[in-house]
């Protein structure tokens, strides 16, 4: 069951977190794109599409922490420190997205400047790819799965 459960927090991670990383990652440049050529009505329509799909897939990525805290509990690990880190993480993560990313893309999307945008999408990419290292390195993990 435990590696049933790992696999499932896996895919998770990439089915959810995979394309809202992206996404988010190429929403400033297309709204630079955008306030460039504003004549250009595909700009839009990329953008509320970019939009779309990162607050779609944010609600999917709930799989992945609950996947997560049951593989965990299933393997004894959830006091580890890297679990703990991860866990810190994964929280930052989903807070700069719900409460930067996300707004921000809502003000551009009402014609606000894309200032800024760029820096809190990096640091939402940033805060992920941590945890991905920390789940695959594991530092003083004894398990082995």
């Amino acid at each position: 069951m435990t590696k049933l459960m790992l696999s499932l927090h896996v895919i998770a991670a990439i089915v959810a977190i995979g394309p809202v990383t992206v996404a988010a990652s190429m929403f400033p440049p297309a709204a630079r794109r955008a306030a460039a050529d504003p004549s250009d009505a595909r700009h839009g329509a990329v953008l509320r599409s970019l939009h779309r799909t990162c607050r779609v897939y944010a609600l999917v990525g709930i799989a992945v922490p609950v996947f997560g805290f049951a593989t965990a509990g299933m393997l004894g690990v959830t006091g580890d420190p890297w679990v703990v880190v991860s866990i810190a993480l994964t929280g930052a993560a989903a807070g700069v997205l719900a409460l930067v990313v996300l707004p921000g893309q809502e003000r551009v999307l009402a014609g606000a400047s894309v200032a800024r945008l760029g820096m809190y999408t990096g640091a939402f990419n940033l805060l992920w790819a941590t945890v991905t290292v920390l789940m695959i390195i594991r530092p003083g993990s004894t398990t082995s799965v």
